[in-house]
């Protein structure tokens, strides 16, 4: 028998990352705003030949979870009448890309927060964020029940893709639930920055070596997109001012977990240092192009997932390493 080489499949991915128009209630006009923003972002990597773009998490107005307030839960939507999928629905099809849409939905009374994937025009589903934060700054688990969908990969026009959202990264269940499942890329939408209680606390390289580390581990290529600028909010009664300054740096590392596009940084970087740079923390974005039949053939190779013992793995569905979670029949 002789067996033909597999096609190249290049593959164009961008993470973006801006500021989004402030507002500190809910406004229309600003969703609209951001959108355009946004638009502007995507046009100009798929210019550069990006075939799945990222945009940051909650893009189209301020991470209003640094305070409690009900006030927010008017700003979500559902996803059959959503104002900001129903746009990158229609961007994705005049520019025949991968839009990866983070939106605060609503359903019924649950509210969560998510990503639609929109591939080329159309909607494939939604993933709803599993891993919900509680701390300062960062109080989601007062707007969003954890997702209810389990970890999802999306057969897109290009690759398979696989997507965390922020908390989601620091799991590394996740990214190994996704590639398990044919995940070609990966993608974490995120807002994360400096902490209210300690403006002086970087995460932000531990933050990108935890998925380079998913990269490495998994043999697949993972893209970041964050937010940037400075967000603050006025105290209210019986509720503090905060602020955070968020971290940008969005980048975009190989199967090897090497760093080798970042906004505005430099290109086949190694991504150590530990902070970025005042142009990181900019507006922009940046792209990379992978073969994923190479990948897929370097995956293989590599026997890591030959190798597995899931047999041996069981502590993992468990909460303190013996007895297993209640959901487990």
């Amino acid at each position: 028998l002789k067996f033909d080489k597999m096609a190249e499949r290049i593959v164009g991915l961008a993470a973006v990352q801006f500021a989004p128009t402030f507002s500190a209630q809910p406004s229309k006009s600003v969703v609209e705003s951001n959108l355009h923003t946004a638009e502007h972002y995507i046009r100009a990597a798929h210019a550069e030949g990006a075939n799945v773009i990222l945009i940051q998490e909650l893009f189209t107005g301020p991470y209003f979870c640094q305070q409690q307030t009900t006030d927010w839960h008017a700003a979500a939507e559902t996803l059959e009448d959503s104002i900001v999928v129903r746009f990158m629905k229609n961007l994705s099809k005049e520019l025949d890309v991968v839009l990866p849409v983070s939106f605060f939905e609503r359903k019924n009374n649950a509210f969560f927060n998510t990503v639609c994937m929109v591939d080329c025009g159309e909607v494939l589903g939604v993933y709803r964020k599993s891993h919900i934060p509680d701390g300062p700054g960062y109080q989601e688990k007062f707007y969003f029940s954890p997702g209810d969908t389990g970890f999802k990969v999306f057969s897109t026009k290009f690759c398979k893709i696989g997507v965390g959202i922020c908390w989601d990264q620091w799991f590394p269940e996740t990214a190994r639930c996704l590639v398990l499942q044919g995940a070609e890329v990966l993608l974490y939408p995120t807002a994360i920055g400096s902490e209210p209680q300690d403006p002086t606390l970087s995460s932000y390289a531990h933050w990108r070596r935890v998925m380079q580390g998913h990269a490495g581990a998994n043999l697949v290529p993972v893209v970041a997109s964050n937010r940037v600028g400075v967000e603050s909010w006025d105290a209210k009664p019986g509720i503090p001012a905060s602020e955070i300054t968020f971290y940008g740096g969005s980048f975009i590392a190989d199967n090897t977990g090497n760093v080798v596009a970042r906004v505005n940084g430099t290109a086949g970087c190694k991504g150590d240092d530990d902070e970025t740079s005042a142009e990181q923390r900019k507006p922009g974005f940046c792209v990379a192009k992978f073969d994923m039949t190479e990948l897929s053939t370097t995956r293989a190779g590599w026997g890591v997932f030959r190798d597995r013992r899931p047999e041996f793995y069981s502590s993992i569905l468990t909460l303190d390493g013996k007895q297993p979670h209640a959901s487990i029949s």
